[in-house]
């Protein structure tokens, strides 16, 4: 097949996801723990640090949980729109914090080639998804020649890769995963498994402490409250498998492991950047804790690795 042969197909259309009954179920029992979780923590959202930041990242999902079932379960291509567009979101964000969103050369670069990464998930083409880096890379290099200028330029080329590879390269691979079969459900199930781990994680802080694994980058991440919290979004994963095209042990398994240490590892590295940046957050993320940055950082490293995981094992 030709390099830039893309294939424009006849599309028949698909029957969306509000169709299955499996679906409607999923959106339900979310909404029903997220609904009567927020109810409970209400009543202590002023007890301590650990309840306010619980409550403060309940509100948000009680805005966003709804409108992600709702775009979610649209029909083809609306979910990958979305979340091309949640990634093009990101990097803004990551540009924000780095102090160069006003580089536009290199904010459009690396929007252009997020959308890329969007169309060549559309048409199947991993090939060219993942010489995608190399290309916006090239058109960074061209920006100070056309600029003419040199001051700060290898500072902002390598910026712009690294905002393209968190944001871009890696997040993107959830529309990779959407063609998989029952793809929006394992990428719901991606989501929803690393947005418990974070918040168990944090929660757990308090009860289950420990050696403190990293206390130079995020003190509050304890052994304890690691090890309980990865033991809790295996259960949620094994709890959830019927989203999975096989429940058998091992998908499930692989899937919670992949969520809880591929999001653990996701959030240290975010928090590297920030920290180096000297910027905790962009503004809220709706009315919650954290900007979106926050709430997507696991993804960028859970994504890929399911990816290739579930590629191996299926």
């Amino acid at each position: 097949m030709d390099f830039f042969d893309f294939n424009f197909p006849i599309r028949i259309a698909m029957p969306t996801a509000w169709e299955s009954h499996i679906y409607r179920q999923t959106v339900l029992i979310v909404l029903s723990i997220i609904f009567v979780s927020g109810a409970i923590i209400f009543f202590f959202r002023n007890r301590n640090y650990y309840f306010v930041q619980s409550w403060a990242s309940i509100k948000s999902w009680l805005i966003a949980a709804p409108l992600m079932f709702i775009v979610m379960g649209l029909p083809e291509p609306w979910p990958l729109v979305f979340l091309t567009a949640l990634a093009i979101l990101g990097a803004k964000i990551f540009f924000q914090i780095m102090g160069m969103f006003h580089r536009s050369n290199f904010v459009m670069i690396c929007y252009a080639g997020i959308i890329g990464l969007g169309i060549c998930a559309w048409y199947d083409r991993l090939d060219v998804y993942n010489s995608m880096p190399m290309m916006v890379l090239g058109a960074s290099c061209l920006v100070p020649l056309i600029r003419n200028s040199y001051k700060r330029m290898i500072q902002y080329m390598s910026l712009t890769l690294l905002a393209f590879i968190f944001l871009g390269w890696s997040f993107m691979h959830l529309g990779l995963i959407l063609k998989f079969p029952n793809g929006v459900y394992q990428v719901m199930y991606l989501i929803i498994l690393t947005e418990f781990c974070d918040n168990t994680n944090l929660a757990m802080g308090r009860y289950f402490g420990g050696w403190r694994m990293f206390p130079g980058i995020n003190p509050r991440r304890t052994v304890g409250s690691f090890a309980v919290s990865v033991a809790l979004t295996i259960f949620l994963a094994g709890s959830m498998r019927f989203l999975l095209p096989d429940g058998s042990d091992k998908y499930w398994l692989a899937s919670g492991l992949v969520a809880s240490l591929g999001g653990f590892v996701g959030d240290l590295v975010m928090t590297v950047v920030r920290r180096d940046a000297g910027m905790k957050t962009v503004g809220p993320f709706i009315i919650g804790r954290g900007d979106f940055l926050h709430r997507v950082d696991r993804l960028i490293f859970v994504a890929p690795i399911y990816y290739y995981v579930m590629t191996v094992i299926l």
